[in-house]
């Protein structure tokens, strides 16, 4: 998705324009902003009254730290020692989002921009936006760190980290990176053939992953953002009048868009796996009545999301309740090209993978590597999905 790069030009833009901008050399009294480095030497050229300039600072505070150069050539263009003094003195304000930017831009050292991070603070509050922006606009590592540090965003996530997405109002989970033994898990007799052979498969960066299944509160959202309709809605829930259960009845491309819409994108298949899974190697991360509605304890339909236990993740329903689209195509030989790196699946196909199993689903499916594939235009009351958000 291009768009938060479009919004990180427009912001640098907007940067770049305030540092061209001379600020005028006064400002309305009723006014307290920390004072500037060009204010203050425009007020000193212009002949202010030094114990009145003094006081105005010692008031505002400053948004720099005065070095020496700086203060001796306030001293040559007239300034006396109660300016000197009190800018020494001063107390800058915390840091502004436009400030730490020009830091950036105009290639502050990286320790001394840092320096004055952790020493002023923050204005505001640091998110993923502001890190990428900042980035961009040139900043080094140990700017980037500082940032991080006293914006309160942690180094690492830990895996299972809730966080809400605004778009859609639903929570996601810290996927963490790691390694894990795709396909057949050790010592399962249900395994298919086409689950085989198990494969080492590498995620060499985490992902935010639905916590729950999409439900019809979130598509609703979705229905009413892009003024598409909504589809039939199964006899398990008239009306679409109970907001907590799996969105159902949507076909591949439905669940496509609504993820794109929601700021992210269908999992790839190994991601659905790795995610299922919670760290575990078993076939199932607990007795099958305990984490999932399948067959033999559903009542023949789809349920609440939430309502069974929740994996090593975090992550509810990852098996039974719905099948869940992913955003690979199925292709026979996919397991059996040996380890893999941020796998994203097959370039083309004609049946798209589905995970998780369903409310329908015999015991036997009910496992964190069985498969199903399906015409990407075939829609059911088992059918549903889960998004990767990108976390924005």
């Amino acid at each position: 998705m291009r768009r938060p790069q479009t919004i990180v030009l427009l912001l640098l833009g907007v940067v770049l324009a305030t540092l061209n901008a001379r600020p005028l050399p006064a400002r309305a009294s009723s006014e307290q902003k920390p004072w500037t480095k060009e204010q203050i030497r425009d007020l000193v050229e212009a002949g202010m009254d030094s114990a009145q300039l003094a006081k105005k600072i010692e008031q505002a505070g400053i948004d720099f730290e005065p070095s020496e150069d700086y203060l001796e050539g306030l001293r040559k263009e007239g300034a006396q020692e109660v300016v000197i003094q009190t800018l020494r003195n001063a107390s800058p304000k915390p840091l502004s989002r436009q400030k730490v930017l020009a830091m950036a831009v105009e290639g502050m050292p990286g320790q001394r921009a840092a320096e004055m991070v952790r020493r002023y603070g923050l204005d505001f509050p640091v998110d993923n936006l502001f890190l990428q922006t900042l980035q961009v606009a040139g900043a080094d590592d140990l700017l980037m760190a500082a940032v991080r540090e006293v914006g309160g965003v942690p180094k690492t996530l830990a895996p299972g980290t809730v966080r809400l997405n605004p778009k859609d109002g639903l929570n996601y989970s810290w996927i963490p990176p790691g390694t894990f033994m795709m396909g057949c898990s050790p010592g399962d007799k249900e395994c298919k053939d086409y689950e085989n052979p198990s494969h080492q498969v590498t995620f060499t960066k985490g992902f935010w992953f639905g916590q729950t299944l999409v439900t019809v509160a979130a598509y609703k959202r979705y229905a009413a953002a892009t003024g598409r309709s909504m589809p039939a809605a199964p006899s398990s829930n008239v009306g679409w009048q109970i907001a907590n259960m799996p969105m159902v009845n949507i076909d591949w491309n439905d669940s496509s868009s609504y993820c794109m819409w929601a700021g992210g994108r269908l999992p790839t298949e190994a991601e659905y796996e790795y995610a299922a899974r919670g760290g575990s190697t078993e076939a199932r991360f607990g007795p099958p009545d305990d984490v999932a509605w399948y067959g033999q304890i559903n009542g023949g339909h789809p349920h609440e999301v939430a309502q069974k236990r929740a994996n090593g993740y975090g992550l509810f329903d990852v098996l039974g309740n719905v099948w869940e689209w992913t955003g690979d195509w199925y292709a026979d030989d996919s397991y059996k090209k040996g380890s893999l790196t941020d796998p994203v699946g097959p370039a083309s196909g004609q049946m798209r993978l589905l995970r998780g199993a369903s409310w329908g689903a015999e015991a036997d499916s009910v496992r964190v590597s069985a498969r199903k594939w399906n015409a990407p235009t075939d829609k059911y009351d088992y059918f549903g999905c889960r998004c990767v958000w990108n976390g924005d």
